[in-house]
């Protein structure tokens, strides 16, 4: 309770179970898709009181900034913990953002009530709301950063930008392709922090990799440390009010100039409900980021099944462009290609060759013809579709996307030119290539390239950098593999055998790499 006016007691809620409330409040006004046009999800009470642990609780004073506030649960979490924790602290600046006009009203609610509970506690607040875009106001800070805040705690909107978004001629210096919004905000939240800042975050996971954010990895990581990442194994639970299926993760980096940490904290839990005992490991740097790469992957293993992995892979010296391999992804794009296109069933004088298609693509076989509606099969040989044919000799091809069915994340299959009679191959953009330019893939390369991006290790390896469903090229370029003669030794085990099943395929490998015991072998 806090004495407001003599004489009158006003009882003053809980600032996290406050804002929760004022939250569950404005959603029944709103819709799903609302939601999902705005990239707005509001963090449960587990995660918001999560991210503010993680701060630190040593200042008197603390600069903090929300840049999509909401209805105000992540800053209202970090400021009961900040007080509840730190005996010293005197005041509290809170500056926050919001675009959306019909949550300012709900907003206000929260810094006022939060305002009185800091109050009662002996602390002075105030507060900045801001009814305006966080980007437009901040983003020139990119070029000329400006140490503002000691806290910043975000849970960002996420949504693919257009090419012809305005935040994107912004933020020119964190685009390396087609942008997610979210990276903008963190991109200008480590600008805007102080020596010494944190910067806490949940956001999805797809950052870790991938052309598309490389040059936000780039910037990002050039200002601040990565300090802890959390992961949630199951992707429905983070945000189950919701409905969201994102695979999101939280993070924390600091600002400090003079220290580079050796080591980085990652905790995994189910879910919420076991998030106050999360499973914690701590790694190694060079481990988790090459800061000498020019990708900067972000490695997450959380299990000591990952780690051994992990640490088997990064020994290995070898990139496709190191065998003289290289990956392309498939360059017939269907609905531009219509007219070249000609279902399984038809007649046809013209001359034509094979489409290989995502379903032709299955592990260790390549399933062709394979007649499914809707699909056409075969691509025109014409003057005017040569640009988007290959040359019909031997890959390995590898989906480019894996669907909620799937249990792996690489598929891959073998490609023999005997499928055809032609001289040409179409293969469709939602399948990568994999070809050795100035010549001819052997039999016992692509047996042996099939089976470890088929194996476990591999797609255990690929879940450790990558969030999300798509196998791009890039990717596989920057993916470490052993040298050519193991390759070559995995395939001719496979072709001896001719046991392309994935058990087996399996165990060949684990015997190659991690030359179990017969009794682990038994487990």
């Amino acid at each position: 309770m806090v004495k407001v006016n003599e004489g009158e007691m006003v009882m003053i809620e809980s600032p996290t179970e406050f804002a929760d409330k004022i939250g569950l409040e404005y959603a029944k006004g709103s819709n799903q898709s609302d939601k999902k046009e705005r990239g707005q999800f509001f963090t449960p009470i587990p995660i918001a009181k999560f991210m503010a642990n993680l701060a630190k609780t040593n200042n008197t004073h603390y600069d903090i900034l929300d840049p999509g506030f909401g209805t105000g649960i992540l800053t209202s979490a970090l400021i009961e913990h900040q007080i509840e924790s730190n005996s010293e602290l005197k005041s509290v600046v809170i500056t926050a953002y919001e675009t959306d006009e019909s949550i300012i009203l709900y907003a206000e609610q929260t810094l006022q009530n939060l305002k009185l509970w800091a109050i009662s506690k002996g602390v002075e607040l105030s507060y900045k709301l801001i009814s305006g875009d966080f980007i437009a106001s901040n983003y020139q800070y990119l070029s000329e950063p400006a140490e503002n805040y000691d806290i910043i705690i975000t849970n960002p909107p996420y949504y693919k930008l257009g090419k012809d978004h305005i935040s994107i001629q912004q933020c020119k210096e964190l685009v390396s392709g087609q942008p997610n919004i979210y990276s903008f905000f963190l991109g200008i939240g480590a600008a805007l922090l102080r020596e010494d800042g944190d910067i806490i975050s949940i956001t999805p996971r797809s950052f870790s990799s991938g052309r598309y954010f490389q040059a936000f990895r780039d910037f990002f990581f050039s200002k601040v440390n990565l300090m802890h990442v959390h992961l949630f194994d199951s992707r429905r639970s983070s945000f189950s009010r919701d409905k969201v299926l994102q695979e999101v993760l939280i993070l924390k980096a600091t600002k400090n100039s003079s220290y580079i940490p050796t080591n980085v904290m990652i905790s995994s839990s189910g879910g919420m409900s076991d998030l106050q005992n999360p499973i914690i490991k701590t790694y190694d740097i060079t481990m988790v980021i090459d800061s000498k790469s020019t990708q900067k992957v972000v490695h997450i293993p959380i299990n000591d099944n990952e780690e051994q992995v992990l640490n088997l892979v990064l020994g290995w010296d070898c990139k496709l462009a190191d065998l003289n391999i290289n990956i392309s992804t498939g360059p017939v794009v269907t609905f531009r290609a219509t007219k070249f296109l000609v279902d399984h069933d038809a007649k046809l004088e013209a001359e034509f060759c094979p489409l290989i298609r995502l379903h032709n693509v299955t592990k260790m076989e390549l399933k062709y013809p394979y007649k499914l509606k809707g699909k056409a099969d075969k691509i025109l040989i014409l003057k005017e579709s040569m640009p988007i044919l290959l040359p019909n000799k031997d890959y390995v091809l590898l989906r480019r996307f894996s669907t909620k069915d799937d249990k792996s994340r690489l598929i891959a299959a073998p490609y023999l030119s005997a499928v055809t009679q032609s001289d040409f191959v179409g293969i469709d953009n939602a399948v990568n290539y994999i070809y050795r330019k100035n010549g001819t893939l052997n039999y016992d390369e692509i047996m042996g390239l099939s089976a470890l991006l088929n194996c476990n290790l591999f797609d255990t390896y690929f879940r450790i950098f990558n969030g999300n469903v798509n196998v791009s090229a890039t990717e596989l370029r920057e993916m470490r593999f052993p040298n050519l003669e193991t390759i070559k030794e995995i395939g001719n085990q496979i072709i001896a055998e001719n046991n392309l099943s994935n058990d087996r395929v399996n165990e060949i490998i684990n015997n190659m790499f991690f030359k179990l015991t017969p009794q682990q072998k038994d487990k």
